[in-house]
């Protein structure tokens, strides 16, 4: 046995025992990565130049954005690298890396959709006392407190994951450094770590959404009392396009980070992993922004801004 510190490497063996559809899965990787990442950018860069977006609710979404790029760009680009080149390997310092931006991502995340879940509350339920009670120092507290608890929940895990000792095997059997895949490789005691990833799905995972189940069952009892069928209609097809974003990003992460160990599960494990970790970020900007007439407006005026200025800059 050795100290992790020893060891140059872990090798990360992602889809590589389906080799003959190695082109699929890169072409489908690659695309879907594309996708989160220009999505999520433009959406960023819409809300951070519109004045008419700088509301509660753009607000959260533009941090949500950042986070959907920093964790499908902390995983996705390797997993790209292993299946062109064959390279499995990842460094010590690559693979912790990994645990903490995962960590802190999928943590502060939760916490963002309960901020979320809340504003649209507030602005459903309580709408006279929208602007007083989501003023913007009250959500620069609420981004905050989620931030901070991401980066303290991603510390501890990073600092006991480099403590661990392993054995000659380092063959981590998913597409990234997770958490319970490292921890079987391990000949240290991880009880612990074990009681924390209990104690984090609990705290961190199952009652930030129980808080935005609440928040949309009052939400829709709420539309439901909405006399215009109209409103209703444009209501609920708002809220249950955002349900279904919260409910497959929540329910996939928590079932397979907190569920037991099941003996040939591991394959699907990886497969439905990227729904969270891939397919979930793409989705986000669409059902959050690229549907909304006020975004899609304020595309348009910045596309005819740029266009604009592209025809001032040929004239002089």
């Amino acid at each position: 046995m050795y100290n992790s510190s020893l060891h140059q490497e872990f090798h990360l063996l992602a889809f590589t025992r389906y080799e003959n559809v190695q082109l699929l899965i890169f072409l489908s990787i690659l695309l879907i990565y594309l996708l989160c990442v220009l999505e999520n950018t433009l959406v960023t860069f819409i809300v951070c130049l519109t004045s008419q977006l700088q509301k509660p609710m753009y607000f959260f979404l533009c941090n949500l954005t950042v986070l959907d790029i920093i964790y499908v760009s902390a995983i996705l680009p390797k997993l790209i690298m292993i299946t062109t080149t064959g390279d499995t390997g990842i460094s010590n310092a690559g693979c912790f890396t990994q645990v903490f931006l995962y960590v802190f991502c999928i943590g502060t995340e939760f916490f963002l959709l309960v901020c979320m879940a809340y504003d649209r509350y507030v602005a459903i339920c309580l709408p006279l006392h929208y602007m007083l009670i989501m003023n913007p120092k009250k959500c620069l507290i609420l981004a905050a407190f989620c931030y901070n608890l991401g980066v303290f929940n991603a510390m501890m895990y990073a600092l006991l994951i480099s403590k661990l000792l392993f054995s000659h095997s380092r063959e981590i059997n998913h597409f990234f450094c997770h958490m319970k895949s490292i921890l079987e490789l391990s000949c240290s005691d991880t009880t612990n770590i074990g009681i924390l990833i209990t104690v984090d799905g609990i705290v961190l995972g199952f009652f930030p959404f129980a808080l935005i189940l609440i928040s949309y069952i009052y939400i829709i009892l709420t539309i439901l009392k909405i006399h215009s069928t109209s409103g209703r209609h444009k209501a609920f097809s708002s809220c249950s396009s955002h349900l279904m974003v919260v409910l497959l990003f929540c329910l996939t992460s928590l079932s397979l980070n907190m569920k037991p160990k099941t003996k040939f599960s591991q394959e699907e494990d990886k497969q439905l992993s990227m729904l969270y970790i891939a397919v979930a970020p793409m989705l986000n900007p669409l059902v959050y922004s690229l549907r909304n007439k006020d975004v899609l407006e304020a595309i348009k005026r910045q596309i005819l801004r740029a266009l604009k200025l592209l025809l001032v800059c040929k004239h002089r």
